[in-house]
Parts: structure tokens; C-alpha cells; sequence
């Protein structure tokens, strides 16, 4: 079941013995912190001296010819995984679920992990965002912890890679038990890390978006020593539990979706779990499920200890858009009428930022509640209405007129103004029809799981963003099938509404960068993100990964399609740097401080691939400053 390949563990065990028990320095966490704020004390690297950077040290994870030709025929495996950095030592995971631990300075291995299974199964998607990691109060015993495309829950030695037999059984829980087991041909897997709090690992899970019943996607929390249940959140809640009215008779029963595919945050202080909640299948058709469908398209308050619900907040009512919460929240500061407010930020597909009362779920900005346009789809009981926040703007267009059509090249704009012509669409919010619909911002967005990082001396918030739109129509199904009706295009059912080159059909940006302040709400400043060569003009792309900003006042990003990694001013948006990668970087980078050499790394994951279907690589790649 288990195969470990030791590089020299002698190594990393006199690190670890040798090294403080935290630091500001390091970067712990797949957030950088537990709140998710992606930002680093660390700034030997400045906005003066950023253009400087080389290359360190590479590494290849030895994955190529495995995501070439084994998975990638079928699948779709981008390399999305963001280190973590202990005491010197890296830790990441790869698109086939193995782990691996690198010396931080050099990029030499020093032992990797291969939980030997799981990468078969009916899965669409084959990617995963990194592991968590555990330390004893005491300091003496540390562990690494993440879950698999198989559904295992898996603890493993941080010292050695070795797994820790008295976790579950031989180091490994079972999370399909008790959720999946009536399904044993649907997809339920675990492709972010969880979350940690005290003892606790909390995980959530990817489940089907279509059909619409299968696996639960409830939240849990395992003791991180014994692997034991300690609790359960029902994210659809049962009889008697607040928000079960919310569901129309009995199609809250086997309903799949409404589950923590992404990244969870937590507030140690307060002893709260954030939960930004997936919506509830089928994405596309909600006639089976008519309400508002809670806890789905939610940011979830929890006590972390126990699991008990302590708010929760709606930001889509009955999605039928997969619109989901797809971003880690991000705990911040808001400064009004001369104090701090606790707050937190939950980056959307739509393009909306929400700024809640951390403490209350209370909106800190106006949010207004407005009509939508109705459903043409027989049985289908679209929503009547929908949240607007005031402040801040929406980072994305939200509709497309005529003149929105792209005139990038004579040729685009022909393609481009025939196709919109043949679609139907009402503005924001519109569902998917029996015509030909475009959908305005689509299911990448607006923002994703690429969420975004926080700076707390400057309140801003730096969010990379998709200007991309979605077409399809929903086709009636046999009478037999599991679903009435079901999104499609003659491109499939999750059709974009480009050209021919995969050109976004509407004028440029196609893909930003922007600085939200918080206090006020205003966008500070926003840029293109990213070049297609062939165009002269600097259009952006669609881009995934995100950003981290260090106190020296550099906001660090891959994510775009161009094989790029730049760095930008982080109170002015201007490019301080770009170097070409391997291929292009759609995982978020980290940074941190060596033990030994005193100097500051910078380091991301080049994959490529995905669902762009780029050029392909196995690296990870460090940068920092030359030598003196």
C-alpha cells in the first residue's frame, strides 16, 4: 500500500532538532498563514532590486511521462500545488498525489511519498493544491497531512515521509466510509489541503457535479494524532437543523455538491472555521431542487472545535451557474471611523468581493438584493433575485453589449460578432436557456481558487481575475437519464465563449490584476495580466493561480498562459519583473527566508497543461537575489 524512497533522512532529521519552533520567516501554511493572507514579513526582496532575480535551484518531480501519457488522454492534470516551508525543509504534492520533501535552499530531495493507488477511478480532473502540516505543542512530533484522489486522509512522518501507523488504519482514514459507500462509481476525492486547528484536521472533498445525487459533501474534522471522527457539519442541513427549510420536500436527500472543494481558512484567536461552500448538483439545473439550497454558494462560520454552525452567509440564491465559493476566505482588518473591525473577504466567480463582520457574517458594505432574469427551462424555478454588493465594484464585466465584441483582428472580430448575434442574454445573472445562452462572467470567473493575498499595513487586496465568458443551452435528456435537462454546446458543456485561437470574443483585458482597499472599497489600480505573443497589444489572458505580496511591496504572480512569473508594484501595479518559466504557472507562489544562506526564496510550480492545454512541465522553480 505504502512506498517511501529515503534521500538522505538523516538530513532532515538534524534539521528539524536544530530549528525554532515558528517563524515568521517561513511559510507554514498553504495560505502563508491560517487565515489565508498569503503575505511574508520576508523583504530582502524590494521593489529597487526585484528585477535582479535568478534562478536558484530547479527541480523535477519526474511526472511527465505519466500526466503525458498515462492520465492527460482523458484527463485534465495541472500542476497546482503550493509548497510549504519548516524548519529549511520544502514540502509539496504533485498531480499524481505523491509527496515530496525538498532541502529549501538547494531543491535537493530528501524523501518523497507515493500512497501507491488512486489514480485510476472515474475522475475528470487530476490536480492537487498542496498538504498540511501538524506540530506538537511540545515540538517534539510534527506531521504532514493530506488527503488523495482515492479518498484517504493520509498522516504521514514530517521528519522521515514515513506514515504514522496509529493514525487510522496504518496511517491512513478512510473518507468514503459512512459518504460514499452506496456510490462506489462516483468521484470523491480530496484535491486542496485541510485545515488544521489545534489537534483537529478538517477536510472537505470534491464530489460529482453531475448527477445531481450521490455522495454528501459534508465538512469533518479527524483528531490528528488517532485519526478519529471527532465531528461532522452537514452541509445540507438535515431535519431540524437551521437552513433545512430551505430545500423543497425531499430533494435535500442524496443531493451531491454543496460541499469544500477548496481551501479553508481558520481564525485561532476567535476558534473559528471558515467554509467557502460549493453549489449543489446538478450545477445547471435546479428544477429538482427548488429553494435557495443552503448551504450551498455560502461562507460558512463554524467553531472550529466542535462544529457547531455559528453564521453563515448566502452569495448565490438556487445556483444554477456554477457560480461556487471557489476561493480561500481571507481574514483582514478593516480600519472605520477609527478603529479595526474583524473582518473577512470571500473572493466569487462573479466578480464580487464580499467584506463581512468576521465575528457576525454582517456585510460591512452595502449588499442589495436585485432582480434577475427568469429561467426559460421547463421545471426550472430560477431565483428571483440576487445580492449586489455595493462596494467594492465588481472586478469583472458582468454583461456584454455589441460593442464589447473583440476587434483584436479582423478575423476574430468576424467569429466573435456572428456568435454573439446567435446568442441569447439578459444582463448578470442570466440562467442558461433552451436557446443558445452566453453567460457573463462564466465557471472560471471572476476570481477562483486563486483567491487572493492581503496586505494589513496598506489594506489592500491583490486579486487576479478572469474576463471570460461561458455559452451553452440546456438540452432536454431521455427520460431515463438522472437530470431533465443538461447543459451543452457543440463544443461540450463547458463551452467559452472565444474564438477559434481561444481568444476571448470581447475586447481586451481577458485576464487582470487588481488592488482592492478594503477601508474604502475602491479598486485602487488595475492591470492587464498577461501577453499573447502573436498580439501586439498587452490584452491579458485567462489566468489560474494567485498572488502573495511581501512587506517590501512586491506582489509576486504566475497563473497566466504565457509561461510567465512577474512581479508588480504592489501600490501602483506596475511590472517590476518577468521571466519566462518552463510552461505556464497555474499554481500560487510562496516565499521565505533560508536557514543557512540568509537569503530570501521565491518559489513556484510550472506545470502548464490544464484547462488550457498548454505546454507541459514537471518543475518547480526557485528564484533569489545573486550573490554579492
Amino acid at each position: 500500500m505504502w512506498m517511501i524512497s529515503p534521500n538522505s533522512v538523516s538530513r532532515i532529521l538534524v534539521m528539524m532538532a536544530l530549528s525554532p519552533t515558528v517563524s515568521a520567516q517561513e511559510w507554514r501554511f498553504y495560505g502563508g498563514d491560517p487565515g489565508g493572507t498569503r503575505s511574508s514579513p520576508v523583504k530582502q526582496i524590494n521593489r529597487q532590486n526585484v528585477k535582479n532575480l535568478k534562478r536558484a535551484w530547479t527541480y523535477h518531480m519526474g511526472e511527465l511521462d505519466r500526466r503525458g501519457n498515462e492520465m492527460d488522454r482523458h484527463h485534465i492534470v495541472p500542476f497546482e500545488s503550493t509548497p510549504i516551508v519548516i524548519d529549511g525543509v520544502l514540502y509539496f504534492s504533485t498531480p499524481s498525489n505523491r509527496v515530496i520533501a525538498l532541502d529549501a535552499e538547494t531543491g535537493q530531495e530528501i524523501w518523497r511519498f507515493d500512497p501507491q493507488g488512486g489514480r485510476a477511478g472515474p475522475r475528470q480532473f487530476f490536480q492537487h493544491r498542496g498538504v498540511a502540516y501538524w506540530q506538537s505543542k511540545a515540538g517534539g512530533e510534527s506531521r504532514i497531512l493530506y488527503g488523495t484522489f482515492d479518498a484517504r486522509l493520509i498522516a504521514l512522518d514530517a521528519k522521515t515521509g514515513k506514515p504514522c501507523r496509529e493514525f487510522g488504519k496504518d496511517g491512513w482514514v478512510d473518507l468514503r466510509a459512512g459518504i460514499a459507500d452506496a456510490y462506489p462509481r462516483a468521484e470523491y476525492s480530496v484535491t486542496s489541503p485541510p485545515a488544521i486547528y489545534q489537534d483537529l484536521v478538517i477536510t472537505g472533498a470534491a464530489v460529482p457535479e453531475y448527477p445531481s445525487k450521490g455522495p454528501s459533501g459534508e465538512v469533518r474534522a479527524f483528531d490528528v494524532r488517532s485519526g478519529k471522527l471527532v465531528w461532522t457539519f452537514h452541509t445540507i442541513p438535515r431535519p431540524g437543523e437551521p437552513g433545512h427549510e430551505s430545500w423543497e420536500g425531499d430533494a435535500w436527500k442524496e443531493r451531491t455538491g454543496v460541499n469544500v472543494w477548496s481551501i479553508m481558512s481558520v481564525d485561532l484567536e476567535h476558534g473559528l472555521a471558515f467554509l467557502p461552500i460549493g453549489s449543489a448538483s446538478y450545477d445547471f439545473y435546479g428544477g429538482d431542487r427548488k429553494g435557495r439550497d443552503l448551504f450551498g454558494n455560502c461562507l460558512v462560520a463554524l467553531d472550529a472545535a466542535t462544529g457547531k454552525l455559528v453564521w453563515y452567509y448566502q452569495m448565490v440564491h438556487h445556483d444554477i451557474w456554477d457560480y461556487d465559493m471557489p476561493a480561500q476566505p481571507v481574514l483582514i482588518t478593516v480600519r472605520r471611523d477609527g478603529g479595526d473591525i474583524t473582518a473577512i473577504a470571500q473572493l466569487t466567480k462573479m466578480g464580487f468581493v464580499f467584506i463581512l463582520d468576521r465575528l457576525t457574517g454582517k456585510p460591512l458594505f452595502p449588499v442589495e438584493e436585485r432582480p434577475v432574469p427568469k429561467s426559460d427551462v421547463p421545471g426550472e424555478a430560477a431565483w428571483p433575485t440576487q445580492p449586489f454588493p455595493l462596494k467594492p465594484p465588481p472586478l469583472v464585466r458582468q454583461s456584454l453589449s455589441e460593442g464589447d465584441i473583440s476587434t483584436i483582428t479582423p478575423e476574430s472580430n468576424r467569429y466573435c460578432a456572428q456568435l454573439f448575434h446567435s446568442l441569447e442574454s439578459h444582463g448578470m445573472y442570466t440562467p442558461y436557456g433552451r436557446k443558445m445562452t452566453l453567460v457573463m462572467p462564466g465557471t472560471l470567473g471572476g476570481a477562483n481558487w486563486s483567491g487572493a493575498s492581503f496586505d494589513s499595513a496598506s489594506g489592500f487586496l491583490f486579486v487576479n481575475a478572469n474576463d471570460l465568458a461561458a455559452v451553452g443551452a440546456m438540452e432536454p435528456q431521455a427520460a431515463e437519464a438522472p437530470v431533465r435537462y443538461r447543459r451543452g454546446s457543440k463544443e461540450g458543456e463547458y463551452a467559452r465563449f472565444w474564438d477559434e485561437h481561444q481568444w476571448p470574443c470581447q475586447k481586451p483585458p481577458w485576464g487582470t490584476l487588481s488592488a482592492v482597499d478594503v477601508n474604502t472599497g475602491e479598486i485602487v489600480w488595475k492591470v492587464p495580466l498577461g501577453v499573447v505573443d502573436e498580439l501586439k497589444e498587452t490584452t491579458g489572458t485567462p489566468n489560474l493561480g494567485g498572488t502573495i505580496v511581501t512587506d517590501s511591496g512586491v506582489v509576486f504572480i504566475g497563473a497566466t498562459i504565457d509561461s510567465r512569473f512577474r512581479a508588480f508594484d504592489a501600490k501602483t501595479g506596475e511590472q517590476l519583473w518577468v521571466t519566462n518559466l518552463e510552461a505556464s504557472a497555474h499554481a500560487t507562489p510562496m516565499t521565505y527566508m533560508g536557514k543557512k544562506t540568509g537569503k530570501q526564496f521565491v518559489v513556484i510550480a510550472a506545470g502548464g497543461g490544464g484547462y488550457f492545454r498548454g505546454k507541459v512541465s514537471d518543475t518547480l522553480a526557485a528564484f533569489t537575489l545573486p550573490d554579492k
